[in-house]
Formats: structure tokens, C-alpha cells, sequence
């Protein structure tokens, strides 16, 4: 069930069923909301009702990628993590190719490790161009440049 509140005063405005299992990870590409749910799935979704317009399979050299998570949107290209592990994905958002691999191994130092859970969060500020990433449990927010590819 999805809820959608007014952004001035957080009241309720609508509360709708959705279809999906599972709610991993979320994002908008000015169109759609994109929804993970675990799987190799990224589901199309229409942004006022949330019923499904498409869905893709994200795949790379390997074959599907299972487990996509966390989503972030950022200048056309789809970035999603995959849950346990240090990397971050970015996806072709029109064919579900991946098209690069980021590893964030090294963030934390071991004794920040040791309360610290899977890394699960990617920001992204349009206006700032700037991107961060944290995990569950995670004393820190990152902020991070990637190079070209």
C-alpha cells in the first residue's frame, strides 16, 4: 500500500494498493516511479495510480542481476545497488543493460564496520550535482565523485 501525502502539511491525500510483492527501493525518471522489489525487475510504474506500464530485466555481461535495491536517478541513468554487497549499478533505464559497476568497498574503517549494516542509500542533488551514499546503520553520509567512464 502506497500513501501520498501533501508536501506542505503532510496531509493524507490518497492511500492506494499496489500490485508488487515488494518495496525495495524507489525513484522518479520525470515519468514513471521506478520500483525494485529484490529481483532482477525494475518495474515502470505510472506516478498517480502506480499501476505497472512496463517492466525490464537488468542484466550484465553474466546474465540478470538479482537483488537490485536502493534506486537513484541520475542524469538519465539508473543507479541501484545490490543488496549485500559494496556495488552500485548504473543501468540503462531503456534496455536494462548495466553499463558500469561502482564498488564502495573502504568507506567505513572496521570499527565503524562493526555497527554498520549493508550499504542502501544513494542521493542525488540535481541542483548541486553532487551524489552520497550511506547503509543501514551507517555513521556516516559519503559524498562521492565518479570519474568518467
Amino acid at each position: 500500500m502506497a500513501f501520498v501525502y501533501q508536501k506542505s502539511d503532510f496531509k493524507q491525500l490518497n492511500r492506494i494498493n499496489y500490485q508488487i510483492r515488494e518495496g525495495w527501493g524507489l525513484t522518479y525518471d520525470g515519468t514513471h516511479l521506478l520500483m525494485t522489489d529484490g529481483s532482477a525487475t525494475l518495474y515502470f510504474l505510472d506516478k498517480d495510480y502506480l499501476t505497472e506500464v512496463r517492466r525490464l530485466e537488468v542484466c550484465d555481461d553474466k546474465g540478470a542481476v538479482y537483488q537490485l535495491n536502493e534506486l537513484e536517478y541520475i542524469n538519465g541513468e539508473l543507479w541501484a545497488n545490490v543488496y549485500t554487497t559494496d556495488d552500485i549499478l548504473r543501468i540503462d533505464p531503456k534496455t536494462g543493460v548495466v553499463t558500469g559497476r561502482i564498488n564502495m568497498a573502504g568507506l567505513l574503517n572496521s570499527s565503524e564496520q562493526k555497527a554498520a549494516d549493508v550499504l542502501n542509500g544513494i542521493a542525488y542533488d540535481e541542483k548541486t550535482g553532487k551524489i552520497y551514499v550511506t547503509g543501514k546503520y551507517w555513521p556516516k553520509l559519503f559524498e562521492i565523485q565518479v570519474n568518467s567512464r
